[in-house]
């Protein structure tokens, strides 16, 4: 084991690196990944690696969240529309709100179906 790519490794993780639970492919040593960049600390090599669990699953929990976010905001449109609805007299303004709150309810239902 080289003292170099040991360091290597120990900045990695002091960075917030992980370990990978997969060996080297080349000489099945410990692995240290981050950002996609993974470091064998036995021979040094790093070779491309494939999506781990996670990175995937990091992946999906900042979608979730972005969903979240994206659904709160467009919640609180929804609101905003109906309390402007209840307070328009203008039959043609009515319409326009309540094509709006439609198309609303629509991106919100297709946001939380479940892919």
């Amino acid at each position: 084991m080289s003292s170099e790519f040991t360091k290597k490794a120990i900045e990695m993780l002091l960075k917030g690196a992980t370990l990978v639970s997969e060996p080297c492919p080349y000489c099945k040593g410990v692995r240290v990944i981050k950002d996609g960049h993974a470091l064998c600390v036995n021979c040094g090599k790093e070779p491309e690696i494939k999506e781990t669990k996670i990175q995937s699953q990091t992946n999906e929990l900042e979608n979730m969240q972005k969903t979240r976010s994206s659904l709160k905001v467009l919640e609180q449109k929804l609101e905003y529309l109906s309390n402007e609805l209840e307070e328009e007299k203008d039959h043609e303004k009515q319409q326009h709100i309540l094509k709006s709150i439609n198309s609303l309810v629509e991106i919100i239902a297709k946001l939380k179906k479940p892919e």
